[in-house]
């Protein structure tokens, strides 16, 4: 499913377009994660282990309750003591579905667009403004530091020290090892993930919890401290959802903008719409090249699923279930024709228009709303930059722990130093 090393390989042979979208819509994907195609929509695996390759099948994974979350760290995290709450990536059941019922309020598309579309635009404007007067940036760089200030915004981690981009950074390697105490390396990832974990909560977690005991805030913060939250508690919490809301952000932000400068008729189809129409081309890149590319599920009982030909199969109890997202959002049944090509508002059976690249059921990441608009914020400046190029394509890493990718070392310019955007026509209106 990918490189476990995480080492780096080369994107530039990932598909070179000519630009013009010709008889495949806009461009195709960039991103592959190897594997093999199956006919079959549900595999049986060695060791217990299943995969689900068709989209209907994997909905009905999603959204059973005789499952419970497998993978993602989910076994160190079974390690912690009983006596604190595990974040709410790692609970299933009533408890789960309680939390997420009361923090939905905080992902709503009304709510993000009066809430979070203006440190949106200010962060991004800033960032511009700092390619313009350098004239050149790492587009990673770029995007990193907006998803962390969009996150932090959300979480309420609004008084940090200075440092976090690199606490943050040093939380989430590209490469991760499994911590232990029976050889040294294992001995080793235990120590960094212990100061790593200490690092965040002294500069950003205990900061912000000691300013909401004080004075409540309209955040997530707030709301796991009322809900009776310890300090340890709300640091699983935090660290959970900037996993989701920062490191997957900055990685879609890399791949929709390597779509871009790639394709000239899918960048000009981008810079004439409307912001609908921007969110839509972002939409289905996204079904495209979901971030994370396994999600994993554990049955609590015999699961029967849809097979082949109408038919059925039970997975035993027990038994692990790897559900392809890459393999998923291109299943012809659900998505239609030419399902590995870039077509924005494609018409699809029964699903919305990222696919399941943000999940489903009880634990559908409640994200999506927040990392479409920020992308669109962001790209749609980048774009109406006089002279903006990709001097160089990204390097695709793969996280096997996570199934993520990571895009890395794409650097984009203007042609030549520009003066800041206070001393220029402002940018398309959002």
């Amino acid at each position: 499913m990918g490189d476990e090393s995480g080492e780096f390989r080369d994107g530039a042979g990932a598909g070179a377009g000519d630009g013009t979208g010709s008889d495949r819509g806009f461009g195709f994907r960039r991103i592959e994660r190897g594997g093999t195609a199956a006919t079959c929509p549900v595999v049986p695996g060695g060791d217990g282990v299943w995969e689900v390759r068709g989209y209907e099948e994997a909905r009905a994974v999603l959204r059973t309750t005789a499952t419970v979350q497998a993978g993602l760290g989910v076994e160190m995290v079974s390690k912690i003591p009983k006596r604190i709450r595990r974040p709410v990536l790692y609970r299933d059941g009533p408890e789960h579905r309680e939390h997420r019922r009361q923090t939905a309020r905080f992902f709503t598309p009304r709510r993000v667009d009066e809430h979070y579309r203006d440190v949106m635009v200010r962060v991004a404007q800033a960032r511009i403004d700092r390619l313009r007067a350098d004239g050149r940036a790492p587009l990673s760089d770029l995007s990193f530091d907006l998803a962390i200030e969009v996150a932090c915004a959300v979480i309420g981690l609004t008084d940090s020290r200075p440092g976090i981009k690199e606490r943050l950074e040093r939380f989430f390697p590209q490469r991760f090892g499994t911590p232990g105490l029976t050889s040294p390396q294992g001995i080793y990832w235990m120590l960094r993930q212990n100061t790593n974990w200490l690092r965040v909560y002294l500069g950003d977690v205990r900061p912000a919890v000691r300013a909401r005991r004080r004075v409540r805030r309209d955040d997530l913060i707030s709301h796991l401290i009322d809900d009776g939250c310890s300090d340890a508690e709300i640091l699983g919490e935090c660290l959970t959802f900037a996993a989701a809301g920062m490191v997957t952000t900055r990685e879609f932000i890399s791949a929709a903008a390597w779509h871009l400068f790639s394709d000239a008729g899918l960048l000009a189809h981008y810079r004439a719409a409307d912001e609908p129409g921007r969110l839509a081309v972002l939409a289905e890149i996204l079904r495209l090249e979901p971030v994370v590319g396994c999600l994993s599920r554990r049955t609590t009982e015999p699961l029967d699923l849809p097979g082949a030909d109408g038919g059925r199969v039970t997975v035993p109890a027990g038994d692990r279930i790897d559900i392809l997202l890459d393999h998923i959002n291109v299943d012809e049944r659900t998505v239609g024709e030419q399902p590995r090509c870039l077509r924005p508002g494609r018409t699809m059976k029964d699903a919305g228009a990222p696919g399941l690249a943000f999940g489903d059921g009880p634990h559908k990441c409640p994200g999506l709303h927040i990392a479409l608009l920020e992308t669109d914020v962001f790209l749609s400046r980048l774009f109406a930059l006089p002279g903006v190029r990709m001097a160089s394509p990204p390097t695709i890493g793969f996280i096997e722990a996570i199934g993520s990718y990571e895009l890395r070392h794409c650097v984009v310019e203007v042609d030549e130093a520009q003066a800041p955007s206070s001393e220029r026509p402002p940018g398309p209106a959002l």
